[in-house]
């Protein structure tokens, strides 16, 4: 008899439809699988076999042929496992229940236990979309997959478990959908721990009131990482439709810890320098999400900007512009999200202090410009705001006097989303950073003198188009900070300032 049972398969973040067809037919014990499954599915077999025979169940003696529909689609993980097992249940007439209106996925233990998969979150959202019943899946999977309403979700510790609630011995309570609540951010990383560095705490509290790219550049010790460390911080709380896409994107690449609840913190993701161009974008023969993906909704931090590779950091480019990130097969193409704000901290040169106020320099003749030449101007474009971080003298340092809170900074954040939100209601930007073309004409208007004022910082600075558009942007940004629904020259000047690195770094010539 053929049986067929739902599950899922995964491809990138979004969920397909998979069937799983089991049948019997005569001759000798052999288990055949067919519609394209890799070698993780194409071993389920020894585990299925023993799983059913350590619950209590036999498997069949005979030519078992198990199907996965729709055949044209490659199939990978062990997420096959339990549907396979009701499959063969279900033909063996070991199981007499209606499964229809079902899904069943898991990893199978050979004794007969559920392990969690990766995907759960995803293929619990498209079951709603399918208009499905109920799903079963581990216990591991059950905190992520609770986040969705419209179903039922049974979380199962074995096989048994599943097979005893299917026939109505003893029933498995579905899970109820808990409210989401964004997580508070620790006390121990807090802004106030900061000493000094006013004007890159200025850069970081613009940076996050409107997702805007951030560069911080000066010697070494003097608190760059640190800074980038603690603006997570200050970020607006996450919205359940962040943490739900954000949780999706972890629970692909099998990274969702703490039994798999939502994620609600926004993501700080901070790769060394060594990361190859894929495990910055995503890659491999099942494409996985790199780290630009990881940090979806949160931070990316590149120390060390100009060891990565210069491979590495020119595939970021396109990413940075358009919010996703396409990994293409010779069969097959899929796509990740990836909008992130990036913060890049690097030295002036390879010892690291050149400009320093009292240390000298000690590289030869040339390597500072052939240090930051590595840092292509496409790429420095693209960082919205540059602040330098120079060391703090010592009366500062040993003060006892801390400085403001991140919640405090936090407040002011939060309030200029709000008015960009509002602003931008109705369409897929939510940040002054992700606006379009059209957005920043419609919305970056500017006061009389400040026009004037842009007119001749553009022509004295020879700006880029690009630099003068997220020149604009900065410039909202710190006028929804001031709560000013107009830009005047104040907000101009302050965002110039935050560009002035150009012409004395990367713009600069030495021996």
């Amino acid at each position: 008899m053929v049986c067929s049972v739902k599950s899922f398969g995964l491809w990138g973040i979004d969920a397909f439809e998979v069937t799983v067809e089991t049948d019997i037919l005569r001759g000798l014990p052999k288990v055949d699988m067919t519609g394209l499954p890799d070698s993780a599915v194409k071993e389920s077999r020894d585990r299925v076999q023993s799983a059913l025979v350590n619950s209590g169940f036999r498997f069949p003696e005979r030519h078992l042929i198990i199907n996965l529909a729709p055949g044209d689609r490659r199939k990978s993980g062990p997420v096959y496992d339990l549907p396979i097992l009701i499959g063969i249940l279900k033909t063996t007439s070991q199981l007499h229940a209606d499964t229809d209106g079902f899904a069943f996925l898991g990893e199978a233990a050979l004794d007969g236990s559920l392990r969690g998969v990766t995907g759960a979150l995803s293929m619990a959202l498209y079951a709603v979309q399918l208009g499905l019943k109920g799903i079963f899946l581990p216990l591991a999977n059950a905190q992520e997959a609770c986040a969705v309403k419209g179903i039922d979700i049974y979380p199962a510790a074995s096989l048994r478990e599943v097979v005893d609630h299917l026939e109505g011995k003893k029933l498995i309570s579905p899970l109820k959908t808990l409210p989401f609540d964004s997580e508070n951010i620790s006390s121990a990383i807090d802004f106030a721990n900061v000493k000094g560095q006013l004007f890159a705490k200025q850069a970081m509290e613009i940076a996050a009131a409107g997702g805007h790219n951030l560069l911080l550049i000066g010697p070494p010790g003097t608190g760059k990482s640190m800074l980038a460390k603690r603006l997570p911080t200050i970020l607006p709380p996450m919205t359940f439709d962040e943490a739900v896409e954000t949780t999706r994107i972890h629970s692909a690449a099998g990274l969702l810890s703490g039994g798999g609840s939502l994620i609600s913190q926004r993501p700080f993701r901070s790769p060394h320098h060594t990361v190859s161009p894929a495990g910055l974008t995503g890659g491999g023969s099942n494409p996985l999400p790199g780290e630009i993906s990881l940090a979806h909704n949160g931070v990316l931090f590149l120390d060390e900007f100009p060891e990565f590779s210069r491979t590495a950091l020119e595939t970021l480019r396109q990413p940075m512009e358009d919010g996703t990130v396409t990994i293409s097969r010779a069969k097959s193409r899929l796509s990740y999200p990836c909008r992130m704000m990036i913060v890049a901290a690097m030295n002036p040169c390879p010892c690291g202090f050149w400009g320093h106020p009292s240390q000298p320099c000690t590289c030869a003749a040339g390597a500072p410009r052939r240090y930051l030449n590595r840092i292509s101007g496409p790429m420095l474009d693209r960082l919205d705001l540059q602040a330098e971080v120079m060391p703090v003298d010592y009366n500062t340092l040993s003060s006892q006097q801390k400085g403001e809170s991140s919640a405090d900074i936090r407040k002011r954040v939060v309030a200029a989303r709000q008015i960009q939100t509002e602003r931008f209601k109705g369409s897929n930007t939510t940040c002054n950073a992700q606006m379009t073309s059209a957005q920043t004409a419609q919305y970056c208007k500017l006061s009389s003198d400040a026009s004037s004022f842009l007119a001749q910082v553009f022509d004295r600075l020879g700006l880029s188009p690009r630099t003068y558009d997220r020149l604009l942007k900065v410039s909202r940004t710190i006028a929804d900070l001031n709560s000013s629904d107009e830009i005047t020259r104040e907000h101009i000047s302050l965002a110039v300032q935050y560009r002035s690195l150009d012409r004395k770094y990367f713009g600069r010539q030495e021996g």
